[in-house]
């Protein structure tokens, strides 16, 4: 007897700290949310509806789609003394000649003044490997700035009518 009543007295307390039961709303027929009420067909029709092109305005910010490693833009006036100035993109191989049992290229100038390089001289991406009576080797060590894993070796020919 004595259990029960402690059994008894357990379950009023544990029903006490429950507190009442709460009360249910009745259910509404109407979908408070706008997402769940969109129908099927409405769905496909937004998935497949066109998307407009994106646009990017600056207004005083800097484009962070621009390279940042390739240095200064295209329209800044790039001041050229040497050939550590050029990049081997740049330069335009004019002819080759043999001066002193050692053959020299000549590299024509936007400027119109020519400047010659031997074998070993550098430009701002790259050196000189070897110059032939046809052909000057270039090997790019750098691209925009960026060292590369594995030099490239450019050869620049020289027709005979160019000679």
């Amino acid at each position: 007897m004595k259990n029960s009543k402690r059994f008894v007295w357990l379950l009023l307390l544990l029903a006490g700290l429950s507190g009442p039961a709460p009360a249910q709303a009745p259910a509404d027929p109407k979908p408070k949310d706008k997402a769940a009420a969109v129908t099927p067909a409405e769905s496909i029709a937004l998935l497949t509806a066109p998307i407009a092109p994106a646009t990017y305005d600056q207004a005083g910010r800097r484009d962070p789609f621009r390279n940042l490693l390739r240095g200064n833009d295209i329209s800044e006036k790039k001041v050229i003394t040497g050939l550590s100035d050029l990049t081997i993109v740049e330069i335009q191989i004019v002819g080759v000649v043999k001066s002193k049992g050692r053959f020299e290229a000549v590299i024509g100038m936007s400027s119109g003044f020519p400047l010659t390089a031997r074998e070993g001289d550098r430009f701002s991406d790259g050196y000189v490997l070897s110059i032939a009576e046809g052909q000057v080797v270039l090997r790019q060590t750098h691209q925009g700035g960026v060292p590369l894993i594995k030099p490239k070796d450019i050869i620049r020919e020289i027709t005979s009518e160019e000679r």
